[in-house]
């Protein structure tokens, strides 16, 4: 039943452009398997999915089409896959073992190596002393080691003299070896401490002297606090601590 009022060849005019398009455009293009634009052979044949039997793809619609590639197609068989990824493995493992080498945290010692000097000082009350010893700190790890704080204390018959605190000390490189001046003063206000170091009648005023040192070092994002206890003989009544390691 027709619109009143429209002929058929009006109501042609109704088809939306774009359907008009399509229709025109699919009947350029032969059927799917056709030659020369006839369709051949037994059955009912239908036009390529990708280019409609043409050859060529269409303007305009190069995002919308799909390829298909057979199943026993070479480029989805690449050759030597296996010798790749297990060469990549290798690889891997190779990079992951060289920075667990490099980077694994190792020990930093720290060592006395001997004393340098010791210098007596009398006061009416006490017996001032400065006492210089030679440390050694040895890195192995492969990075430099940042020295945070060094902190050395000094006690005499378990009773603590004298504290001295560093933190402008100098990084330790990789692999390295270094050596450190360190000087505490020591105060000793005991009375029978005092009258041992001035007494003239006694020639020799040993005194043994515990050092107890605290080291705090920083490297790959990593702290770490170092301690040693040791022991030393100094002469307390004059200056004639001659230097001498320390054991």
């Amino acid at each position: 039943m027709g619109i009143p009022g429209k002929t058929g060849k009006d109501t042609e005019g109704l088809v939306p452009p774009k359907a008009t398009e399509k229709v025109n455009t699919l009947k350029h293009f032969p059927p799917y398997g056709a030659i020369h634009g006839h369709s051949s052979g037994e059955g009912r044949q239908d036009t390529c999915p990708t280019c409609r039997g043409t050859g060529r793809i269409p303007r305009g619609h190069e995002d919308q089409l799909v390829a298909v590639i057979p199943c026993n197609d070479v480029r989805l068989k690449p050759r030597r896959t296996k010798l790749y990824v297990c060469f990549s493995m290798a690889v891997c493992l190779l990079v992951c073992s060289l920075i667990l080498f490099f980077l694994f945290p190792r020990s930093v010692t720290l060592q006395p190596v001997s004393v340098l000097s010791v210098m007596v000082y009398f006061t009416p009350d006490t017996v001032d002393m400065e006492v210089t010893n030679l440390i050694e700190i040895s890195n192995q790890n492969f990075v430099p080691v940042q020295i945070v704080e060094f902190n050395i204390q000094g006690l005499i018959s378990a009773a603590v003299v004298g504290k001295t605190k560093i933190s402008n000390m100098t990084a330790i490189q990789s692999r390295s070896k270094k050596s450190y001046t360190v000087k505490i003063d020591l105060p000793i206000t005991d009375k029978g401490l005092n009258s041992y170091c001035k007494s003239s009648s006694i020639k020799i005023h040993t005194l043994f002297l515990e050092l107890q040192m605290t080291l705090n070092i920083s490297y790959i994002s990593h702290t770490e606090q170092l301690s040693l206890d040791t022991f030393e003989y100094i002469d307390c009544g004059t200056n004639s601590t001659i230097p001498h390691p320390v054991r």
